[in-house]
């Protein structure tokens, strides 16, 4: 028989520790939903509700943000230079753009720059084909950061690639999410480490400041080439891009190559993700070229658990609320929170075009099946649900009106509005918004568009399941 004094310091003990993240709790909760969540099962299941807290509980990336201040000089330093750099380069003052262009460079503390020539990449094969050619025309440095790395057939190939470019004297960082990218093998990243790479991952690098906190993800997926040259969007480094493993559905992303001043706000977000995960700074080139390669104004939006505000939300939140004609939404996520299906049945209520395009078959079951719980409250409002038919559609692309496109990694779900580090690339441009405009409109023509039936005419138990599930919406 246990002794009772004992079993009662240990049930002390767990009350104590279910009082102090109802504490932290009180002091940091970003929803009252979450919030209220965590509270009642801390206070009725403590041995299951506490060690659960401390590993998705938190709402800030509390060591990112303290590595955030340690840096920030540097790092301020490096975006006042960027700000002054391209004062000629970005539109005076910022004072030709509407106000909510002017919101979103105050959320990613950034300015439109002009002079940037954008490539939408709209599979994976013209994606890796152009990381490859970038990488290989590097003189000085490159600068990788993804969400997903394989040591598949495309994985090998951007490995050799890098091993001849440091053969070369080009100096390379490689920067991975050990969560995403958790069945590459040690071998890989120790055979880039001998040639003469500088490898990091998000989640084993300062494990000290990082305490309990492996909820949060490192989502991005980005390139830079010497500064010069950077690629962003929905595309990490694997086979299944190409539609070519073949116990998977063919693979549809979507990424962008930039050339231009944009590119530096590439680089500033991978440097504060590097600084983060290594204590390194090194040594790059911050100054645009004197001789711009295009006519497009680009903003580049960091966004992540360590911002001030909920930058990821906002920016949805501003699209939607400001779109005037239509808003196109493509995410292979889509479980959005109340904030988020309120601006939309508002914006299909005023007469806009809103039109949400998902997988139809998704490689998250919870997800799928959380996604059918919005159809009633889509239909009602006027608002156009798509299931994309032909394989896994994994894009992240949003057009409002004509005005301005997005392309990056952020998806519609609680995870990257409060829990990914994401990245997405603004482009006004009208000839870059008519090509993302024909590609929507070209992948609307494969999808089909959910009605109310598709939820009503389901059984009892699976609509039970779609709502039962919808309440895990902070988790998927």
């Amino acid at each position: 028989m246990p002794d009772t004094s004992l079993v009662a310091i240990a049930i002390s003990l767990l009350y104590l520790g279910s009082a102090a993240c109802i504490y932290r709790i009180l002091l940091t909760y970003r929803t009252t939903q979450g919030a209220i969540a965590w509270i009642i099962g801390l206070l009725g299941l403590p041995y299951i509700a506490v060690p659960m807290f401390l590993v998705f509980g938190r709402s800030r990336f509390g060591g990112y943000v303290k590595a955030r201040r340690m840096g920030d000089k540097a790092l301020t330093a490096l975006l006042n230079r960027f700000e002054r750099q391209t004062t000629s380069l970005s539109m005076p003052q910022q004072q030709h753009l509407d106000r909510p262009l002017q919101v979103l460079c105050k959320l990613g503390r950034q300015p439109f720059t002009e002079g940037n020539r954008c490539d939408l990449l709209k599979d994976g094969e013209a994606t890796f084909d152009a990381l490859i050619k970038a990488m290989e025309n590097a003189t000085s440095y490159i600068l990788l950061e993804f969400y997903i790395v394989r040591s598949d057939k495309i994985g090998q190939r951007i490995k050799t690639t890098l091993e001849k470019k440091l053969s070369e004297g080009v100096q390379v960082w490689f920067l991975y999410d050990d969560v995403g990218s958790f069945g590459l093998p040690r071998a890989y990243l120790k055979e880039l480490e001998k040639a003469g790479a500088k490898v990091a991952s998000f989640g084993d690098g300062n494990i000290r400041r990082r305490r309990f906190q492996i909820n949060f993800r490192n989502h991005r997926k980005l390139l830079v080439c010497d500064g010069k040259i950077g690629f962003v969007g929905g595309i990490n480094l694997g086979d299944e891009y190409l539609g070519t493993v073949m116990d998977q559905e063919p693979w549809r992303d979507t990424h962008c190559r930039i050339e231009g001043p944009a590119v530096i706000g590439l680089q500033l977000a991978w440097l504060e993700d590097w600084n983060w995960a290594s204590d390194e700074f090194p040594k790059l080139d911050w100054s645009p070229r004197e001789k711009m390669p295009g006519d497009e104004q680009v903003l580049v939006l960091p966004t992540g658990p360590a911002d001030t505000w909920e930058t990821c939300t906002l920016f949805f939140l501003s699209c939607i609320n400001n779109a005037q004609s239509r808003i196109w939404i493509a995410s292979p996520y889509f479980v959005p929170d109340v904030q988020i299906v309120n601006a939309l049945q508002l914006a299909a209520l005023r007469g806009v075009d809103v039109r949400i395009m998902i997988p139809e078959k998704s490689d998250n079951l919870f997800v799928g099946l959380a996604a059918y719980s919005y159809l009633i409250q889509a239909s009602q409002a006027g608002i156009g649900i798509y299931r994309y038919q032909p394989g896994f559609m994994h894009q992240k692309v949003i057009l409002v009106d004509d005005h301005y496109a997005a392309v990056g990694t952020a998806n519609l779900d609680n995870r990257s509005m409060r829990l990914n580090f994401e990245i997405i690339a603004i482009n006004t441009s009208q000839p870059f918004v008519g090509e993302v405009d024909a590609m929507l409109t070209e992948d609307l023509s494969h999808c089909r568009r959910m009605t109310e039936e598709d939820y009503q005419g389901r059984s009892l138990m699976f609509r039970l399941t779609c709502r039962a599930v919808r309440l895990l919406a902070p988790l998927l």
